[in-house]
């Protein structure tokens, strides 16, 4: 097996810099082509002295060795040097650069959720057509892929795994009073701020099952979501005649990460944990409390309802959630800004890609508005 040409899109985030520690460790399996990094430019001028890519984007253009090329996302990801592009990016950055990929007939490792989210009918399309192959990245999607591989058998339910993030036994009075430090310290993974505010209302388990319901085909009724604190069990996929295959390992997003660049071989990571089922001793799940969980809630209606609806539903959480870090609204805001933005929406029922790029500008100018008169400054 020779060398594999990896870009990574969002090198300098949580997911791109994992990534990269895979490719440390298997310098003879995987070469780094192309980085594109975020605000910032430090790091990203680190991992470029380190790994000598050939192609580099950043919003802000720094001095590089005259070999390096600044290209544009869209041209790294469909670049013919590109053999597997890691779309690690966040919010809709991700979209086009996706789209690029797919229809220069790349295989895609997908960790930006709002890609399929926002535009899932018409990136499944545009795979179809392209004959490209999107890898899933996140733990519960990577999960339900490993249990489909080799599987003839038809899929009757999904299970997605959720650990209910760091309030998930606070009583709901004290929900209001939470603190940014409070809410950014998850219980079992490691990621970014954005992410882990995801997973403290659970809007991020919303958004999976709307992933989900793309890469796998599967109506959102067959899609069952439960509580399961120590993150052990990814995903589980129920078949036809009741049997019921799950994916388990230690809470690391470095296995999935590594399960979608060395697939469809397996490699030997020994910097990865392994799970001790003894250590483990039980594995318990619980039903959802949905009236807990308004973005979770949210999420699913706007998944349903399609269209434009998902597109709206990120864009309004991107900036209720940054308003939160910012300290300038209450926990609690989050889910009421989300919702009464999408309640201002008049959808589009089948929009092509101008359209939901439209409606997620309109999204995230209407949540600011609505955020504001709910700002504690």
């Amino acid at each position: 097996m020779g060398i594999k040409n990896i870009a990574i899109l969002g090198s300098t985030g949580s997911i791109g810099q994992q990534t990269l520690d895979i490719v440390r460790k298997f310098p003879n399996r995987f070469k780094i082509v192309g980085l594109a990094g975020g605000k910032n430019n430090r790091l990203l001028a680190r991992q470029v002295n380190e790994f000598q890519p050939k192609f580099v984007y950043s919003k802000h253009k720094a001095d590089t060795p005259s070999s390096i090329q600044w290209l544009t996302m869209e041209e790294i990801a469909s670049h013919p040097d590109v053999e597997l592009v890691v779309v690690a990016t966040s919010g809709k950055a991700g979209l086009v650069p996706t789209l690029a990929a797919i229809q220069a007939g790349k295989k895609i490792a997908l960790a930006n959720k709002e890609v399929l989210v926002m535009a899932g009918k018409i990136i499944m399309a545009e795979a179809k057509k392209y004959h490209a192959r999107l890898l899933p990245i996140d733990s519960e999607h990577s999960a339900i892929w490993q249990c489909c591989h080799g599987e003839r058998a038809r899929v009757a339910r999904l299970v997605l795994t959720a650990s209910g993030g760091p309030f998930y036994r606070y009583p709901r009075h004290r929900l209001g009073k939470v603190t940014v430090e409070d809410a950014i310290h998850h219980p079992t993974w490691k990621m970014g701020k954005k992410v882990t505010i995801d997973s403290a209302t659970l809007m991020n388990k919303g958004l999976e099952a709307i992933e989900a319901h793309w890469l796998f085909s599967i109506p959102f009724d067959k899609i069952e979501i439960v509580i399961h604190t120590k993150s052990i069990v990814h995903s589980l996929i129920e078949f036809v005649d009741g049997s019921i295959k799950a994916q388990l390992s230690y809470p690391d997003m470095h296995l999935p990460i590594q399960y979608a660049l060395s697939y469809p071989n397996r490699l030997v990571n020994h910097n990865i944990p392994h799970l001790n089922l003894v250590k483990t001793n039980s594995l318990v799940f619980e039903a959802v409390d949905y009236k807990y969980f308004p973005c979770l809630t949210l999420a699913l209606e706007a998944g349903k309802k399609g269209g434009t609806c998902p597109a709206v539903l990120c864009a309004a959480d991107e900036i209720a959630v940054d308003m939160f870090l910012n300290r300038n609204i209450h926990f609690t805001s989050i889910a009421e800004i989300i919702a009464e933005t999408m309640n201002l929406h008049q959808s589009i029922a089948y929009p092509a890609l101008e359209e939901i790029i439209v409606a997620d500008d309109w999204a995230r100018k209407t949540a600011a508005k609505v955020a504001r008169k709910r700002s504690l400054c």
